[in-house]
Parts: C-alpha cells; sequence; structure tokens
C-alpha cells in the first residue's frame, strides 16, 4: 500500500512540492521511502497476528487450568 503524499507530507515534515521533486530527480530515495512504508505495513500486520496468536494460546492454557 502505498501512501498519500498528505501521510508522507506529515511523517516527513516536508511539502508536496519536495516530494514531487524527490519523486522526479531522486527516485531511489522515493522508492526507498515508498518500499519502507509497505515493509512497514507487513510488519504491523504480522505483529497484530502474534497478538492475535497470544490471546488464543492465553484463552487454550486457562481452559486447560480450569479443567485441571
Amino acid at each position: 500500500m502505498i501512501p498519500s503524499f498528505r501521510k508522507l507530507e506529515e511523517d516527513l515534515e516536508v511539502n508536496k512540492t519536495t516530494l514531487h521533486n524527490w519523486k522526479k530527480n531522486r527516485p531511489k530515495l522515493y522508492k526507498f521511502i515508498i518500499e519502507s512504508y509497505e515493509n512497514k505495513e507487513i510488519l504491523k500486520k504480522n505483529l497484530d497476528l502474534m497478538i492475535k496468536q497470544k490471546k488464543i494460546f492465553e484463552e487454550e492454557i486457562n481452559l486447560l487450568r480450569s479443567k485441571i
């Protein structure tokens, strides 16, 4: 998922013109920034999944404790 220019403006503390200039004149930098955001999204999803798994494990442990 590619972040919006507005999101990039806020996060990087630059204006839209700077972002357009980076995209045009410094494509490697711009690509790196976009890929960083994509990696951030993937990491966030993985973390959310791990949290869900933890909750499931805790529920199973509590269920087993109650049976013992």
